[in-house]
């Protein structure tokens, strides 16, 4: 099939390039966007099942102010003694000048006796927000808020920080912003100079760059196509995940077909029949790995959050693009130019004598037994550190040191309970829909000020009363400070879990108590994280095995593969786990990053499993017993898979040049994790133990079998001709 197609796009490639314009040029033109379908609500995620679900519900059906925002303002003194009374004067005075400003979408500032701390350290200023922390127009409301502030105190004793969501958000927007153009041009400087090296050619070089602009184009107008059709949700990170992606796999899937081609003309194919034959040889290795990969995003459709489940089809959708770009965009591109693709370079025509790979190749071959305990005994080291393994849902802890909402949560926990940055609120309602006692939900409060870890009741107004009734007094609402950071995990442990029994158990009679608020709604998203991992990795492990089976007609190879795969993936995540928690001072890692090494780690780093199991097969059909096979693998194998891991991992390392936590952490563990999966797990721990199995990795089938067993070795194709 493969050939057949090579055929066709290398003998008409101005019908396909002209096809892939006209389809871009549509779908760019007629497609909604992708951000007409993002949402960026975490509670939208959840199925309405979970109790941080069902307390905002209640609170947008109870009280006409549950989807506002506010912001708030830290204020103390820069030489940090307590506050004055002239102080608190002039604090007064700021908060009115705030309102006076007439901010859009600032409902009310609010501040007083009851916004300074026991230790007058610092004095809050609280402006009320119309609309969700993600609206544009709150945004630019925050940034004036700052603007009319700031001014405000200069020359004074008084100093000013602005935090909350909105301010966190803005400041998170800002940080991702600098950071995505910074990774954005080191990532495309670092693959231009990457393949300038191996290949010293610029044509070469740029070709990765152009193809994946092209798919980029379409991508996510088709993702956005099925999102409206399906409904499906859609996470503000896909975007950025996309790019990367498709950066990642169009490379690699563009060195494949390049390296083959290189090695046909050297072997003195012409032109055209060595651009069909690379074709032919790795568009069932693009179309394996391709399948592989939208195997392990469809199976996020079994996670109950809903932004780990809207990755699977987009990732996917995105993965097919590619693969079908790589066997036909770029192959009509190289046909128009044929071997100049790497010009200036001369080195395509001649084979490289006495290589690296061709070393390490014979010493696979000769000592398989260890080199397969060093290699596997490395990654299971490493996977050790995931016993130490904790995760974080602190979203202050992701921001740069540097920002202002940063230092603003720093200076409020000076007098303040840190769970007043983000209050968490408990909600009751009667079950009968009849009016509440007061005196009953006052007692509640106080019931629930006692629960440990509880560092005291937000006042509900000027009169100190500690909750809030709703207009027809059927539904009320109490805003605990926690004691801890409300994304803490001890602050999720008590949302989730102590607090709620308390709730539950102390409710009045005739009344249900919900707990709501970001910290009980991350303590949701992490039990749905946790099933969802327990779920999806060992499915998409066995849906894979699967397709391994299918391509290698084999059990027993696509069993130790996988194998490797999951210690790849353990070992990986063992190494962040040693250089964040152990080198470094984090309390934990980010709670997408498993979800994130999935994606890449395990569906990407298995590109290079099946590129050098195909090669290994190839080998033993030419009549190469299993240790030579496995030398010959590595030496003509072992530089594709060399140079797309080099380049994939540089380009996610390049992220921790972001300052961003989350970022510094992905690209250091998705880094790592190539490298694992490229240079230990392919290039040595795979061949080792295909060649310890000699026969037996091919069973039932006979996959290792000579095509033709009356040729001799040297009358077939020649053994540089397998697939890279």
């Amino acid at each position: 099939m493969f050939e057949r197609l090579g055929r066709f796009v290398v003998h008409n490639p101005w019908k396909v390039i002209i096809g892939w314009v006209v389809a871009a040029a549509a779908i760019v033109v007629f497609a909604p966007s992708l951000s007409d379908v993002t949402n960026t609500d975490q509670a939208n995620f959840l199925p309405g099942s979970y109790e941080s679900v069902k307390a905002q519900q209640l609170a947008e059906a109870s009280f006409a102010q549950a989807n506002d925002s506010s912001a708030t303002i830290v204020v103390r003194r820069t030489d940090g003694q307590p506050l004055t009374d002239s102080d608190q004067t002039a604090v007064g005075a700021l908060a009115q000048k705030i309102q006076s400003a007439n901010v859009e979408r600032v409902t009310g500032v609010v501040t007083g006796p009851q916004a300074l701390s026991p230790n007058k350290q610092v004095q809050l200023i609280s402006a009320g927000l119309k609309g969700l922390p993600d609206d544009p127009l709150v945004l630019d409301a925050v940034q004036q808020i700052r603007d009319v502030a700031k001014p405000a105190v200069a020359g004074t004793p008084l100093t000013l920080s602005v935090t909350g969501d909105v301010a966190m958000q803005l400041d998170n927007q800002d940080a991702f912003e600098t950071a995505f153009l910074i990774v954005g041009i080191a990532t495309v400087v670092l693959i231009i100079v990457l393949l300038l090296l191996i290949y010293r050619s610029p044509i070469a070089a740029l070709l990765p760059i152009v193809t994946v602009s092209v798919v980029s184009a379409i991508s996510p107008g088709l993702i956005a196509l099925v999102a409206e059709a399906t409904d499906l949700q859609v996470d503000q990170s896909l975007q950025i995940i996309l790019t990367i992606v498709l950066y990642g796999i169009g490379t690699d899937y563009i060195l494949f077909l390049l390296f083959r081609y290189r090695e046909r003309l050297r072997e003195g194919d012409d032109r055209k029949a060595g651009l069909v034959a690379a074709v032919a040889r790795v568009g069932e290795v693009i179309a394996s790995a391709a399948a592989a990969i939208v195997i392990a995003f469809m199976a996020l459709l079994l996670a109950v959050f809903g932004a780990f489940k809207s990755l699977g089809p987009a990732l996917a959708i995105a993965v097919v693009v590619m693969a079908f770009a790589a066997v036909t965009l770029v192959p009509a591109v190289v046909s128009l130019l044929g071997p100049k693709v790497f010009w200036p370079s001369k080195s395509w025509q001649s084979t490289p004598k006495g290589s690296v790979f061709r070393g390490i190749g014979r010493f696979v071959g000769r000592r398989p037994a260890i080199v397969a305990i060093a290699s596997g005994g490395v990654m299971v080291a490493l996977a050790l550190g995931t016993l130490g393994m904790k995760s974080d849902y602190d979203q202050t802890a992701q921001l740069p040191e540097d920002t202002e909402s940063s230092q603003g949560f720093r200076d409020l926990q000076s007098g303040f309970p840190a769970g007043a940055l983000n209050p968490t609120t408990v909600y009751v309602r009667g079950d009968g829909g009849q009016r509440l006692d007061a005196a009953a939900v006052e007692r509640f409060a106080q019931r629930l000020r006692q629960v440990p870890g509880v560092g005291g009741i937000m006042p509900a107004g000027e009169s100190g009363e500690s909750a809030a009734l709703s207009q027809d007094g059927t539904a009320a609402q109490i805003n605990l400070l926690l004691a801890d950071s409300p994304y803490s995990n001890e602050a999720l442990d008590l949302a989730g879990d102590k607090l709620r029994d308390v709730a539950h158990a102390e409710a009045p009679p005739g009344t249900t108590a919900l707990v709501g608020g970001a910290t009980s709604l991350f303590a949701d998203v992490r039990d749905a994280n946790d099933r969802d991992l327990r779920v999806i990795f060992p499915v998409a492990a066995a849906l894979i095995a699967l397709i391994l089976g299918l391509m290698l007609r084999s059990i027993v190879a696509p069993v130790y593969l996988m194998v490797a795969v999951v210690l790849g993936f353990f070992s990986t995540l063992g190494a962040t786990v040693l250089m964040f928690q152990g080198l470094g001072d984090r309390p934990g890692l980010s709670f997408m990053l498993p979800t994130i090494l999935y994606l890449f780690v395990v569906a990407i780093g298995t590109d290079y499993n099946i590129l050098m199991i195909a090669r290994l097969r190839e080998e033993a059909r030419l009549g190469n017993e299993p240790r030579t096979a496995a030398a010959l693998a590595v030496e003509h194998g072992g530089p594709s898979v060399g140079a797309a891991g080099l380049i994939l991992a540089g380009t996610f390392a390049s992220m921790m040049l972001g300052g961003v936590a989350f970022l510094s952490e992905m690209g250091f563990a998705v880094a790592i994790g190539i490298t694992i999966a490229a240079f230990v797990m392919s290039m040595f721990l795979v061949p080792s133990l295909t060649a310890l199995l000699g026969h037996a990795a091919w069973w039932p089938g006979h996959g290792d079998v000579r095509d033709d067993p009356e040729l001799p070795v040297d009358d077939r194709s020649p053994v540089g001709a397998a697939v890279s």
